[in-house]
């Protein structure tokens, strides 16, 4: 079925499923899960245990499996991050899709989560389908004011080329470049992941897989979040 969504917005069972009254139960969830990373227990089945344990619905426990971590990919993912003093100056590697949507959904009120990392993340995350809402101008402009704040020296965005509408985010994003005097390059590559693993400039993203590598980042769509969108439904599940 056709993405036919204008909004990136909450889903109708989030009232329910991440209200005040929910979050003992979440952080909870997310310190056992994280405990059992940390002693090699495999996802499908320790979230299984956790989601069970604490009652979680399915859409509760992809919030704390996108939460969780264990202690030491923590400390790893620490070790790497750069301070915002200092980036000005530098260069910045952008991980798409990964920083564009979660600043979308903290505009459209989705639930965003401060995760255990330091990282937000969103629920739903990307897969394999993208479509322009009404959030997508207004994240790019904060976006912007962000990383003029920062003092970023040149932007290099990467956007996974199999995702759908990918050429035309590519395109949107160039236009806005040439019409406010960005010094933005904006690719589209088949695979962001090693390229952003590899790099050896400071990279904004909050996947896991490419945090566990150790480039230097920042907690870009965080920072953008707090700073630019004083309205977003944000929950602390970083215990």
């Amino acid at each position: 079925m056709p993405d036919k969504r204008a909004h990136r917005g909450p889903d109708p069972r989030d009232d329910e499923a991440f209200g005040r009254p929910s979050w003992p139960a979440l952080r909870g969830a997310v310190a056992d899960l994280s405990w059992l990373f940390g002693r090699g227990y495999a996802t499908v089945s320790a979230l299984k245990l956790v989601g069970d344990r604490w009652s979680l619905t399915e859409r509760q426990r992809q919030a704390v499996r996108r939460s969780a971590c264990s202690d030491d990919a923590r400390e790893r993912r620490r070790a790497h991050h750069v301070a915002v003093e200092h980036v000005a100056g530098k260069d910045l590697v952008i991980d798409g899709f990964n920083v564009l949507t979660t600043v979308e959904a903290a505009l459209g009120g989705a639930v965003v989560l401060i995760c255990r990392d330091t990282t937000c993340r969103d629920i739903a995350g990307i897969h394999g389908n993208y479509r322009k809402v009404a959030e997508t101008l207004p994240a790019l402009e904060k976006l912007v004011t962000v990383l003029a704040m920062l003092g970023v020296r040149q932007t290099r965005w990467l956007f996974d080329r199999p995702v759908s509408n990918s050429g035309r985010v590519r395109s949107l994003m160039l236009n806005m470049a040439a019409e406010q005097f960005l010094d933005w390059s904006v690719e589209l590559v088949d695979d962001p992941d090693p390229l952003l693993s590899s790099s050896h400039e400071i990279v904004a993203t909050s996947d896991s897989a490419i945090l566990d590598v150790g480039p230097p980042w920042i907690n870009l769509a965080r920072l953008t979040i707090e700073t630019t969108c004083p309205e977003a439904n944000v929950i602390d599940l970083s215990c």
